[in-house]
């Protein structure tokens, strides 16, 4: 009986602790699923840490595709099946411009999408350079900037004219030859005060002002050289305002553009960058920020829109401080980076604002047509951020109540490398080269015609329809990328999914440069 009783009273006066004890267990699961990040921030990374021996792989695989899609009289060649061509590009206008690089499977230099080529390279090689050198890739990414912004200067003979294509489209896309024996007609397409080309201008300036912080310690002159032409083409694009679109209407079948705002914020933010002008910094915020970069409202970055690599970018003074920004130029800083911080939300799986847009297997998917675009540039402005948080020790990014950790947003960046490299539904590498399943059957010219073939313009095209594999490997190659089903139909004749661009191989070399070793802290690189 005594026992009994003990033993009630004990179960009595236990209840209370029991159900306090699940309260505080609930209440823990939830701050843990509201959490994704330890309370106290990581600390600040220190040089590159050990090497990720996949990501150099990819790496040095992927920068070689530069060499593949180099045109003029070529130094130290390193692609057997490559030689000189183009060499009397720009005779017609009186200009040399035989160096630059081909968009893709053709043999057309288009300006709008290589000048992003070269800022993409250059805002790769500033951020990671170190992580580059640790495994012996910095000096060919530089070398391979090089060739393009030696182009991109010839391209602007006088202040407020821009070469900005080479080859007529369609001439050029109805050979199929390789580019060491083309013979079309070759025209330079330029735009000047009377047929302006704002977003083209503006672009050229990002990669030029760009580029000079990447050689201003090795090669000042140069540096300076890059820096002028990049201030005159900003003056000429903000001052002579038009699309090259609407100057130009032939380009839109390729290369059209939906606004130049963009492109003015993003020059003015890496001129800033360039100069420590506090002038562009206003441009960017109190002047144009409310008119042109569309605060709150995440978007994708590609060659055509650049407001989410402007946002990132401004973000970056936002979190390291703009020296000398008054508080209208700070408030204005913070908007870039607020919506920085949406585009982050989005791009993470589990994020309440988690963009659906993705396939079974993870890989974001935004367009048809080379949908493997988005996924690496997201992937890479997710890198950048997630370097951002960890060098400020940041500890959180907060989407919509829940917080998120750098971790995470590396996490992210590296699944859509991985879903490249191989880690996909079909087990293949989309990246030429990497791996030991490829595609073998890539949209290229040069790399679909045996280096021996004596070929003119039209008896090209059986190398096109032909059923073997392509002879030539056009290695580092990241091809167009699979359908939203996650299917991929490797044929020649397919370009929508099996043609590589010059733009996406900058994409894909700065998100495997941030991968590469096992810590990436950023370093500042504002003059």
């Amino acid at each position: 009986m005594g026992e009994e009783s003990k033993s009630k009273g004990w179960c009595w006066w236990f209840i209370p602790f029991a159900i306090l004890g699940l309260v505080v267990t609930a209440a823990v699961i939830t701050i843990k699923k509201k959490s994704h990040h330890s309370a106290k921030a990581a600390p600040v990374p220190g040089p590159p840490g050990a090497i990720e021996r996949k990501y150099a792989d990819a790496l040095k695989i992927a920068l070689q595709f530069f060499d593949v899609q180099k045109s003029g009289k070529l130094v130290d060649n390193k692609i057997s099946w490559r030689g000189d061509s183009a060499l009397k590009d720009g005779s017609d206008v009186g200009a040399d411009l035989s160096k630059g690089m081909y968009d893709a499977g053709d043999h057309m230099k288009f300006g709008f999408p290589l000048a992003y080529t070269a800022t993409v390279l250059s805002w790769a090689i500033l951020e990671y350079g170190d992580q580059m050198d640790a495994v012996k890739q910095l000096e060919p990414a530089k070398d391979s900037l090089k060739w393009i912004t030696d182009y991109l200067v010839k391209a602007h003979p006088s202040e407020n004219v821009l070469f900005i294509q080479v080859g007529d489209p369609d001439i050029d896309h109805k050979c199929w030859d390789r580019p060491e024996s083309m013979s079309g007609k070759r025209p330079a397409t330029q735009v000047n005060t009377s047929f302006p080309g704002t977003e083209v201008a503006a672009e050229t300036a990002a990669a030029l002002a760009s580029a000079s912080l990447v050689f201003k310690k090795t090669d000042s002159t140069y540096s300076n050289l890059l820096l002028k032409h990049a201030q005159q083409l900003f003056t000429f694009a903000d001052s002579y305002r038009g699309s090259y679109s609407v100057s130009i209407p032939q380009v839109q079948t390729y290369y059209n553009s939906t606004g130049y705002e963009d492109e003015l914020l993003w020059a003015a933010a890496w001129l800033y960058h360039a100069t420590g002008d506090q002038s562009y910094v206003k441009y960017v915020t109190v002047q144009n920020g409310q008119a042109f970069a569309d605060w709150g409202n995440p978007s994708w970055f590609s060659w055509d829109n650049k407001l989410a690599g402007t946002q990132v970018l401004l973000a970056r003074l936002s979190f390291f401080g703009a020296k000398g920004s008054s508080d209208s130029e700070n408030s204005g800083l913070q908007m870039y980076r607020k919506t920085a911080a949406a585009v982050m939300c989005g791009l993470l799986p589990d994020s309440p604002t988690a963009t659906s847009s993705r396939t079974d297997g993870g890989l974001v998917w935004i367009s048809e047509w080379n949908s493997l675009q988005h996924p690496v540039a997201s992937a890479f402005l997710a890198s950048l951020y997630s370097d951002y948080l960890l060098t400020t020790q940041t500890a959180t990014l907060t989407c919509s109540g829940s917080s998120y950790s750098p971790a995470d947003l590396r996490k992210f960046a590296t699944s859509q490398a991985d879903y490249i490299l191989g880690n996909n539904p079909l087990k293949m590498s989309f990246l030429i080269g990497y791996g030991d399943k490829y595609p073998q059957y890539v949209h290229h010219r040069g790399a679909s015609i045996p280096v021996d073939a004596r070929t003119g313009c039209k008896d090209g095209f059986k190398w096109l329809d032909s059923t073997d594999p392509n002879p030539n490997v056009a290695i580092g190659g990241l091809v167009g990328g699979p359908f939203l089903n996650e299917t991929y139909i490797d044929a020649r004749n397919n370009s929508m999914q099996a043609e590589p661009s010059t733009y996406n191989s900058a994409l894909v070399v700065g998100l495997l440069s941030s991968l590469v070793t096992t810590s990436s802290a950023v370093q500042s690189f504002t003059s």
